[in-house]
């Protein structure tokens, strides 16, 4: 579904990917992992279009979408929860699930509102609330929502719990639970590692901008020196 080969990119004159790949397949969890400034944010933004790449492609169903613009990437069916929710403050909890809302690409069950709100029954309760009067972890849940609603055939996560209450956290790790039995592909940014591997199929672990490492969700808690190594766990 997702294929990364060879992709460089940075920030003005400060490069951070040295040709990294990355293979998603339909319906697969892949997680990627890696300590602070590695590259895993900018992987996801360049993915979104957020930032050009120097070289390198990123195909999507077979299309090339490294030179597109980030709504264009998101009609081709890629949503992101962004790191820091990132919700309007201004638009009620149902405003910012209607206004997203769009058609997937057939045979799956479509998120809707309200199946939305069986899975969120927290949403449902503040339906009518602005999303700055939303806790963080409500925001969070929102986030995933509003996600959710365009029926994407990739879902990327960045940093969906962090910073969240223990319990908040592990309702956000049900729910992705959930959504992987609907049979959606996503890729995962998270530093709880071991909640990760209980939800992904494989891991990618990325040190200074390069894919070091790959492997299954087994492989991975099976060796504790990866993680020290790379992670710092």
């Amino acid at each position: 579904m997702l294929q990364v080969r060879g992709l460089c990119c940075g920030y003005g004159r400060s490069q951070v990917l040295f040709g990294m790949d990355l293979d998603i397949g339909p319906g697969e969890i892949v997680g990627l992992l890696g300590r602070n400034g590695m590259g895993k944010t900018t992987l996801v933004r360049s993915v979104m279009g957020l930032i050009r790449p120097t070289a390198g492609e990123i195909v999507f169903g077979g299309r090339p979408i490294g030179a597109m613009a980030p709504h264009r990437v998101a009609r081709q069916g890629i949503a992101l929860v962004p790191e820091g929710r990132q919700v309007f403050g201004n638009l009620s909890v149902l405003e910012h699930l209607t206004a997203f809302r769009r058609a997937g690409a057939g045979g799956a069950q479509p998120w809707t509102p309200e199946r939305l709100f069986e899975l969120f029954p927290r949403l449902a309760e503040r339906r009518s609330h602005m999303g700055g009067q939303l806790s963080g972890g409500e925001q969070q849940m929102l986030a995933i929502a509003r996600a959710l609603v365009t029926n994407p055939q990739l879902l990327i996560l960045d940093e969906a719990t962090e910073g969240l209450a223990p319990l908040v956290r592990e309702e956000v790790w049900k729910v992705l639970a959930r959504v992987r039995q609907a049979g959606h592909a996503m890729l995962v940014i998270d530093k709880y590692v071991q909640r990760l591997i209980g939800v992904a199929d494989r891991h990618v672990i990325i040190e200074k901008g390069r894919p070091v490492w790959s492997g299954t969700s087994q492989q991975l808690d099976a060796d504790r020196g990866l993680w020290a190594r790379y992670l710092g766990l």
